[in-house]
């Protein structure tokens, strides 16, 4: 949902870790160009591509057969034709030298199969199995990925967060969504050191010199606020959905926004849930999603209090939603799909990467298997033994993902031609 987003988890397990246990929820990394959904997909020749070196990755890879992944046969392919085309989009589409985002994929390696998916003639919204399975087959090939010791996989979820809000403020909409200040200054430190290569820091020009950006209360006190995009009619909810990164904003007048990800202020993040543990108010036990709401109705007049604990304010830009089941762009710059769409660790799984996922449903010990594809990141997604997967939008998402901390089994599914998995 990258772009150096909020991070995207699940209620339960990471994002009220985040909110709760004062773990910062931030990913590093800039927005990558946008990738359409329903434009051809175009595979420059093998020759265009610039041979680098590939990167090898510091997980544990064993080479298996397709009879290896539990319930493979039985594996549905609801929208599995559709994210792979996606997938090879942004695969295929070149990186700017100026352009930083997480190890992705060769798209060397990737160049045969998606050329095969551009020629195939299959509709975007396929659900010929036989066909996609037998696809899959041909082309690529399964190594299961290892944390260390060989220890299984810990698979949480996270989703995009459905709010009320209205273009304009007045009424219940009295929380602002705010788009990025005009003086907001982001300052790549590695074209100047190069051994700091990926890291920013974020601040505004005072005089001559430059300073840290305001904190979240400052912002709203000022004179100068940022272009407000909607006034949401929940504060807590408004709090979530940063910390989630993107959402849908159901609007008084019918319409539906989506808040994207734009940036941030670059101050450090602190957990409104364990500010309430500290005060006395919530054990951190409970603090949850709904108890923090709960509490801040019954204090009203200390809601602002408790989000100024907060310095960190996270900055949006407007989308439009054109189809219920795209969500927003993750880390790899194109949109996540339900329950199709992963977050990894791109130090052992480069982004790009379908993968097949053998887990269960949240809760309970009913098999949830599927082919996911790698296109996002988070803070608290490290390590090769670390999945998030990305439920979809509204409450029920939610509730899913709130729910979900199993454990698991990952394949990633690499080319056949192009040896282990690696990336440049």
């Amino acid at each position: 949902m990258m772009k150096f987003r909020l991070l995207a988890l699940s209620v339960s397990s990471a994002v009220l870790l985040a909110a709760c246990s004062g773990g910062t929820p931030y990913v590093s990394g800039e927005t990558p160009e946008a990738v359409a959904i329903d434009a051809p997909l175009t595979v420059p020749p093998l020759s265009s591509f610039a041979q680098t070196a590939p990167r090898k990755l510091s997980g544990q890879y064993t080479r298996s057969d397709w009879s290896d992944l539990p319930g493979w046969d039985q594996a549905q392919v609801d929208n599995l034709w559709l994210t792979l085309l996606n997938n090879c989009r942004g695969l295929m589409r070149p990186i700017s030298g100026s352009l930083t985002i997480p190890a992705r994929a060769t798209p060397q390696a990737w160049q045969p199969v998606c050329k095969a998916v551009a020629e195939s003639g299959q509709p975007a919204r396929s659900t010929d199995a036989a066909f996609v399975k037998n696809f899959l087959e041909t082309h690529l090939q399964p190594w299961k990925v290892s944390g260390a010791n060989g220890s299984s996989n810990t698979v949480t979820g996270y989703y995009e967060p459905v709010v009320r809000g209205s273009l304009s403020q007045g009424g219940e909409y009295q929380w602002p969504m705010y788009a990025p200040p005009a003086d907001l200054l982001t300052i790549d430190l590695g074209s100047v050191y190069p051994e700091l290569a990926g890291k920013r820091i974020r601040g505004k020009l005072v005089g001559n010199k430059i300073v840290p950006y305001d904190t979240r209360e400052q912002i709203n006190a000022s004179a100068n606020k940022p272009p407000v995009i909607a006034w949401l009619d929940d504060p807590v909810e408004a709090f979530f959905l940063q910390i989630q990164g993107s959402g849908r904003v159901l609007l008084d007048n019918g319409e539906t926004l989506r808040l994207a990800y734009a940036d941030h202020n670059g101050r450090p993040y602190t957990s409104i849930g364990k500010w309430l543990a500290d005060k006395g108010e919530i054990p951190i036990s409970k603090a949850s999603m709904q108890n923090i709401k709960a509490w801040a109705k019954a204090n009203p007049g200390r809601v602002n209090e408790m989000l100024n604990a907060n310095q960190a304010m996270v900055f949006f830009r407007p989308e439009k939603v054109s189809d219920e089941a795209i969500g927003p762009k993750g880390a790899y710059g194109i949109p996540l799909i339900a329950q199709r769409s992963v977050a990894v660790d791109p130090v052992f799984v480069p982004l790009g990467s379908p993968l097949f996922l053998s887990t269960t449903q949240p809760g309970s010990a009913t098999p949830l298997r599927a082919v996911v594809f790698a296109q996002d990141t988070g803070a608290a997604i490290k390590g090769a033994a670390r999945t998030d997967f990305f439920w979809g939008s509204g409450p029920e998402a939610g509730n899913q993902a709130g729910k979900m901390k199993q454990q698991g089994e990952v394949w990633i599914l690499w080319p056949k031609q192009a040896g282990a998995p690696s990336a440049r």
